[in-house]
């Protein structure tokens, strides 16, 4: 077993040894299922060469998104600089009403008061480093927490020229006119289809990136690898008030996505996001 498996589990108070089984899915790091003598079932997750924080991070995120009691995510159970224990929770097929309770669930979670824009430290999207100051500016926050900072780090990579750079920076430059004000939530921040899950016919959300910034900006998200079924936004745009035109909006928060998945996995998708810039 992990040397680090034993630490954390000897740590989350399970002194028994354990079954470890790896799983499959997931393109960041490892994860395992364990099961100790005593029957207690264990989620570890870990990485060969984790970027500093990047456990503590995702714990914080999963407490933060725990608090408000409106949606479940996995009990933290130890993490440590090389890994994250958490409960294990078995996924199931998801019914119809999943869908519907996931909305309504989303909406309740970013109906939640929070003081600002920001989060109280950086989070990670996959592993990159998501910069989360303070702010009362949405549109400065998501101008340059966002946008400007995957597109320089792109840049820096070779992976984005010197005209895409200015193609964002005249978006994050015309932003107030291209989105509304909005107040911050409370979000997931890497809502796909991927991060989440049904156990026993309930949504779990995992993997977060959580943070407070705009609730659009996570219904993004939930749209751009597949999207969710259309209950779900059903659910949600009767529980959450939207503004108008809501869904012209996404591509400009998606962008923040594409250019983290150019940075994390490569060219592939530069193509996307040069088509995105260039309708704005």
């Amino acid at each position: 077993m992990d040397t680090n498996l034993k630490l954390l589990l000897h740590q989350s108070g399970c002194k028994n040894s354990a079954q470890v089984t790896a799983l499959s899915g997931g393109c960041i790091g490892r994860s395992f299922r364990v099961e100790s003598e005593s029957g207690e079932l264990f989620f570890y997750k870990t990485h060969p060469t984790p970027p500093g924080g990047l456990f503590a991070a995702e714990a914080a995120g999963l407490q933060a998104l725990d608090q408000p009691c409106v949606i479940r995510v996995p009990k933290v159970c130890a993490y440590n600089d090389q890994g994250l224990l958490l409960e294990y929770l078995p996924p199931d097929l998801p019914s119809d009403n999943y869908w519907l309770q996931l909305g309504e669930q989303l909406a309740a979670l970013h109906s939640a008061k929070v003081p600002c824009f920001g989060f109280h430290h950086d989070s990670y999207c996959g592993t990159t480093r998501q910069p989360n100051p303070r702010s009362s500016d949405g549109h400065q926050f998501f101008s340059d927490q966002r946008l400007l900072f995957q597109a320089r780090m792109a840049y820096n990579n070779e992976l984005m020229s010197a005209e895409d750079i200015v193609c964002i920076e005249r978006i994050c430059k015309n932003l107030k006119e291209l989105v509304p004000t909005q107040s911050p939530s409370l979000i997931h921040g890497d809502l796909w289809i991927g991060n989440q899950l049904c156990h026993q016919q309930k949504p779990v959300l995992i993997d977060p990136a959580a943070h407070w910034g705009w609730a659009e900006a996570e219904l993004a998200m939930t749209k751009l690898f597949g999207g969710f079924p259309e209950i779900f936004y059903d659910a949600y745009s009767s529980n959450f008030v939207l503004e108008k035109n809501w869904k012209e909006r996404l591509p400009i928060y998606n962008l923040y996505h594409l250019m983290n998945h150019l940075n994390l996995f490569g060219q592939s998708y530069l193509e996307e996001i040069r088509s995105t810039i260039k309708r704005y």
